[in-house]
């Protein structure tokens, strides 16, 4: 069986880091070429729709699995607080693993969320329970879900799964919150709605430099810090340029 696995939302201020994994049988990489399967910042909504939907048809019983793993932005703005967020996608990789529903011949293929591919490998299997599994194997990659139609499948599934978060966040708000990226145009104008002087919606990422600078800028006192007493944010807020923005 062969494994793919990658994120979506990574870099968004608004709502959830999703990572998706799938499963496929020997042999069936050419299947997911034949219908167009690809990295999915290459397809449009439709055509990953389409794709997720004709994924979950294909039958279970030869091997077929898909889901994702979605980290909140609390869990998010937490992990920047303490590891980081590459401790963190080690993490929800190594959860989304576990989703597999068997533990033996998988041959797993990530795309790499740390510079050193190899350095993101060793620790998610260093946690994987009973790791090495029998006749298994995983390499992460950079560019992985360019490279391997099993890592495209995985990304569309992440990126459906958080394009229907952001739906419901903005049915929610009663507002057009776009892609939740900062240089989205309906992302910035959400920021009046979802960062008031009374609190930060919870499904912002409060951590990021985006808000730190929406803050200064339009609201005033301390900058919010998730979990934290509003008298003692201060001491907690680094103005730290590396900052996610």
């Amino acid at each position: 069986m062969h494994v793919g696995l990658d994120e979506a939302g990574r870099g968004p201020v608004l709502g959830p880091l999703v990572i998706g994994v799938c499963c496929i049988p020997d042999g069936a990489a050419d299947l997911l070429l034949a219908q167009g399967v690809k990295d999915s910042k290459h397809l449009s909504p439709k055509k990953r729709q389409a794709l997720e939907t004709w994924f979950n048809e294909q039958p279970t019983e030869d091997g077929w699995f898909g889901t994702t793993v979605s980290i909140q932005p609390e869990t998010i703005d937490h992990a920047l607080q303490n590891q980081g967020l590459n401790w963190l996608e080690v993490d929800g990789f190594r959860e989304a693993i576990l989703e597999l529903p068997q533990r033996s011949d998988m041959h797993i293929v990530a795309d790499a969320c740390d510079v050193n591919a190899e350095r993101f490998t060793k620790r998610i299997t260093d946690g994987l329970s009973g790791w090495p599994w029998k006749g298994s194997s995983m390499i992460s990659e950079h560019k992985a879900d360019e490279r391997h139609a099993v890592v495209s499948m995985a990304s569309i599934l992440a990126k459906e799964e958080r394009d229907r978060a952001m739906r419901a966040m903005s049915k929610r708000i009663g507002f057009n919150l776009g892609s939740g990226y900062p240089a989205d145009p309906a992302t910035k104008a959400s920021l009046d709605r979802l960062v008031l002087q009374s609190g930060i919606d919870e499904e912002v990422r409060w951590g990021w430099a985006t808000i730190e600078r929406y803050w200064r800028k339009n609201r005033s006192g301390d900058v919010p810090v998730r979990g934290v007493p509003r008298t003692k944010q201060q001491l907690l807020f680094q103005k730290d340029a590396s900052r996610i923005s």
